[in-house]
């Protein structure tokens, strides 16, 4: 009786539902500093999502989880492009170090703290292969992140989903243990394609889209996507410019009329609602503010 006891013990131990957190600062896949005009240092401008990721663990409920931090590299050297992709080889680096993390511990869900929009690209392919073809992905974002290599804007955050279809950098794809068919990919918020041949990609890969107006009220539209998916599991991107930029400047873009912070959380809430929600990434938090603080005290006398 006791053996069998001890054995259903350990059944139930395994069958629970590992969730790591995965602290991820990556900031070489952006080019921002222009941006930011309120830190006149670029170089600590560009670093800003570092921070960032900090930040956002430390604000974020310590819920038990075992947390995880992806080394990324601090240092500014020259920042270059390589076959169209600027800071690649770095890039590459700290996928493979991310994708050593998810190998050794086999989570079942993540809660990724970022950095730029990237940081989603190793998690979610990493439970779009473990879970095959049972996963979809909602995008919450004021942009679509689906421009390649060749494209003006060279930064890898703004390739993000395009990476997790698998197109891209052959170096960075090579590293990626799988792909979502963009059936299986939905935008939300999207209000801001940049150029023209961004929108006709989107048209071309067949991705559908809701504007912040579309779910403003309620998440029915999404609901319906959901049910007719054909996947039991998703993973969500929440990229922080997302938010209506008159109620927080929370992110490096700030393009107007987004989405209420309510609004978001509503949303996430009702996805994890209809389907097992095994990744949650946040992503793009620029706290300028913060920056000019560590600005500031590391020029004090007894600090510096």
């Amino acid at each position: 009786m006791a053996a069998t006891a001890l054995a259903l013990g350990i059944n139930t131990l395994y069958a629970q539902n590992e969730t790591i957190r995965l602290i991820y600062p990556q900031w070489q896949g952006a080019e921002i500093a222009k941006w930011i005009t309120e830190v006149p240092n670029p170089e600590e401008a560009s670093r800003g999502y570092y921070l960032g990721a900090q930040l956002l663990n430390f604000l974020a409920p310590d819920n038990g989880q075992k947390t995880f931090t992806v080394p990324v590299a601090t240092a500014i050297t020259e920042r270059k492009i390589t076959d169209g992709v600027l800071d690649r080889d770095v890039l590459v680096n700290q996928t493979k170090a991310a994708l050593d993390i998810l190998k050794i511990e086999n989570p079942d869900k993540i809660v990724t703290l970022g950095g730029e929009c990237s940081v989603s690209v190793v998690p979610f392919t990493y439970l779009a292969d473990k879970y095959k073809d049972d996963v979809a992905m909602i995008w919450i974002d004021a942009h679509p992140d689906i421009t390649l290599p060749g494209d003006v804007y060279p930064a890898y955050h703004a390739m993000a989903v395009t990476a997790c279809m698998g197109l891209g950098d052959k170096k960075i794809i090579g590293e990626l243990p799988a792909k979502f068919d963009p059936a299986k990919i939905l935008f939300i918020g999207l209000r801001d394609w940049e150029r023209d041949e961004i929108k006709a990609r989107q048209k071309q890969y067949g991705i559908k889209h809701l504007t912040p107006e579309d779910v403003a009220e309620n998440s029915n539209a999404i609901k319906e996507w959901l049910k007719s998916c054909g996947a039991s599991k998703v993973v969500v991107h929440f990229d922080m410019d997302v938010l209506d930029p008159a109620e927080i400047i929370a992110a490096v873009g700030v393009v107007s009329n987004g989405m209420k912070i309510a609004e978001v959380i509503r949303v996430i809430n009702d996805i994890a609602n209809e389907k097992e929600l095994v990744g949650l990434t946040v992503a793009e938090p620029m706290p300028r503010t913060a920056i000019r603080i560590k600005e500031m005290l590391h020029r004090l006398p007894l600090l510096k």
